[in-house]
């Protein structure tokens, strides 16, 4: 997202996105979280589950209560080629599980899961082995007539991502994108994925990011999503999130993704104002986190699809997640014992 000292809190929002990085400790701490029961047992309320058999029952228990999904499959930063091609064949068999049981639900992914870090140094990035698996990815989403999220990672990785995006889509495959408000490059980035009319998902940001970068204040990043919220929504009713002839009805080409109700309500008010209609665009939240405000905007006719991650590499997931909001670690903590 944005520097911690953004925001009220901020030096355990510090500390927090500090272990889930590559420090030392870090390393350690995920190490003994991710192979031990009180770990697993703190993950989950924001992760649903270590397998794809968990995640797809997460999915049909949302559908049953008429809201979207988007599966995350966890794990991000690949060293190997081999790891690599693991994560875009699991892509494809999420995808192919989707279309088995008839979910709604579109995917969302790293490209550094799909080997963009591989045989990289410093801030290069391997984008020709990511784009091959990203195609590939790409190719299944388009047989089963749905959709791919590429999902936006720290700054390092935005202009490559963005370049992936857009290619890609030139080609006529089925993605969509991230942008994040914290970044002072987004409102550029956005006009040119709106002249494209590539779909995206308009998020605040969960990295730590330097002040060149980055708006350093949480006022800051609010106004900047304001304003990128009423430019996606002007945008909504001629963007399209794949191609014609998708099957996914639900998926649509404009995503608001925030918890931050004073944004939702602005968003709501916005989109009553311009008469756009609620399939016109999605609010996106996170797996648990929220629930009776999923609840609400569905009550109120709004399109809400629900992030679900999934996977046994949770955890710097999760610390971002605790990062964002250090009062879910009070929760989480709280109802250990329950």
């Amino acid at each position: 997202m944005v520097h911690p000292a953004a925001y009220d809190g901020g030096m355990l929002r510090a500390a927090l996105l500090a272990l889930s990085g590559d420090a030392p400790i870090g390393r350690h701490l995920r190490r003994w979280a991710e192979h031990s029961g009180w770990g697993r047992r703190l993950s989950g309320r924001f992760v649903a589950g270590l397998t794809l058999g968990d995640a797809l029952a997460a999915v049909q228990q949302l559908n049953r209560q008429g809201l979207a999904a988007s599966l995350d499959p966890l794990g991000e930063h690949v060293a190997t080629r081999a790891a690599a091609a693991q994560a875009a064949e699991q892509a494809i068999a999420i995808l192919d599980a989707i279309a088995a049981v008839r979910a709604d639900a579109t995917l969302s992914l790293k490209l550094s899961q799909l080997g963009l870090d591989v045989n990289s140094h410093g801030h290069d990035v391997d984008r020709d082995l990511a784009a091959a698996h990203l195609r590939r990815v790409l190719a299944a989403a388009a047989r089963q007539g749905n959709v791919v999220c590429v999902d936006m990672e720290g700054s390092d990785y935005t202009a490559a991502t963005l370049a992936l995006v857009e290619q890609l889509h030139a080609e006529g495959l089925p993605v969509s994108t991230v942008v994040q408000a914290a970044l002072r490059r987004t409102p550029a980035d956005l006009e040119r994925l709106l002249s494209q009319r590539i779909g995206v998902r308009l998020v605040k940001g969960a990295y730590r990011e330097p002040a060149e970068r980055a708006w350093q204040r949480k006022a800051a990043v609010d106004e900047c999503y304001l304003r990128l919220m009423r430019r996606v929504l002007e945008a909504a009713p001629g963007l399209a999130a794949a191609p014609p002839g998708m099957t996914m009805g639900a998926a649509t080409g404009v995503a608001i993704a925030t918890h931050d109700e004073r944004l939702i309500r602005a968003a709501v008010a916005y989109a009553r104002q311009r008469g756009l209609a609620p399939a016109a665009f999605e609010f996106q939240l996170l797996y648990g986190i929220r629930r009776d405000l999923q609840r609400q905007l569905q009550a109120e006719g709004w399109r809400v699809r629900i992030y679900v991650p999934f996977g046994p590499a949770w955890y710097p997931y999760l610390m971002r997640r605790l990062a964002e909001r250090p009062a879910n670690l009070l929760f989480l903590l709280r109802n250990l014992g329950n």
